[in-house]
């Protein structure tokens, strides 16, 4: 068989070897790249195979009587910074973002302004969305909806249905090695006894974040529409490890190379150590001394003595290494901070 020879439903075999090739880039770049920039330079691999003007993907919750789609963590090519908060204030009546979210798993191509909305198409010539063509996929560790929209302009051609074939494949591929990122980052955590997580940049950007963790947020800090983390969050991203209240909830923060992991914890009545002891523990047990924890904490190096003092002896620890198991346990009374 040549080259350009046809194959299956028309593909070419020259088609499908360059969608190979992008696939194994793809996976290159899931080792070599990290999980910052990963998804951003997947899909400038993919634009070689099918062109493409920009590009928008993330998190996104579904609609319901009380709220319009939110998209809660997302990345953009070729597009303004404001995107995200321009699409928010029309997203309850953007058609095709419904459709594509009612169709999870199923590519959804559209061209034309041709919304019942004028506010929607004001947007969309706005950024010149003129050929859309988006898929979404059900992310149950999260509870929201993972999804990609490519875009082209008003002058170029719409996307056909070999290019539609090849955006879903790419897509699974995207999504599986994003998802094997994220799973690698968190796995170290998720024996915390934590009921939901999330991954941010160190500038405080979202690279990962499930619904539960966004409500709690949402609820102790009203205006929050996600994307960036909070202000408040954001200034304990240099201290981490370190724990913050959020509500009746703690918020653990956990270094991991260039990213911070956060894990979400529901405070109970029977909890044992306060944030601020946690906090001096984790640091303790990450090789800090007690001056540098001091100085980390603006405590006195007294205080931490004391602190430290009273998480080994209500944790029942003797050394060092028992007490960094102790604080990964999930059966461990140090993962129900009490209130200070």
């Amino acid at each position: 068989m040549e080259a350009g020879d046809e194959v299956g439903g028309g593909t070419s075999m020259a088609t499908l070897n360059a969608f190979n090739q992008c696939v194994l880039h793809l996976g290159r770049l899931a080792r070599d790249r990290g999980a910052s920039q990963f998804i951003a330079d997947g899909l400038q691999a993919f634009a070689r195979l099918v062109p493409f003007a920009s590009a928008w993907w993330g998190e996104m919750s579904t609609s319901d009587v009380s709220a319009p789609p939110q998209s809660w963590m997302h990345g953009r090519i070729n597009l303004p910074e404001s995107f995200a908060i321009e699409w928010h204030k029309v997203a309850v009546n953007d058609r095709f973002s419904q459709t594509t979210l009612s169709q999870p798993g199923e590519v959804v191509r559209d061209s034309g302004f041709t919304d019942p909305c004028e506010a929607v198409n004001d947007f969309a010539r706005r950024h010149d969305l003129y050929h859309l063509m988006c898929i979404t996929f059900e992310l149950p560790e999260s509870g929201l909806m993972f999804f990609v929209c490519l875009y082209r302009g008003l002058q170029a051609p719409a996307f056909n249905d070999s290019e539609a074939g090849l955006f879903s494949a790419f897509c699974d591929h995207l999504l599986q090695l994003w998802r094997f990122q994220v799973q690698d980052m968190i796995r170290f955590d998720t024996g915390n006894g934590a009921t939901d997580f999330g991954v941010a940049r160190m500038d405080g950007s979202l690279l990962y974040v499930g619904a539960r963790l966004c409500a709690a947020i949402e609820h102790e800090l009203p205006g929050w529409s996600g994307s960036m983390l909070p202000p408040q969050v954001i200034a304990q991203l240099p201290k981490a490890p370190c724990v913050m209240r959020l509500g009746r909830c703690a918020l653990t923060l956990s270094p991991n190379a260039e990213h911070v992991i956060l894990s979400l914890e529901t405070l109970s009545r029977g909890a044992v150590l306060a944030p601020r002891e946690r906090t001096a523990a984790m640091l303790f047990a990450a090789g800090h001394s007690y001056k540098e924890i001091a100085k980390i904490l603006a405590l006195s190096p007294a205080t931490v003595r004391t602190y430290l003092r009273n998480c080994y002896l209500q944790l029942g620890v003797k050394s060092k290494v028992e007490l960094g198991s102790a604080l990964r346990s999930p059966s461990s009374p140090a993962q129900t901070p009490r209130r200070e």
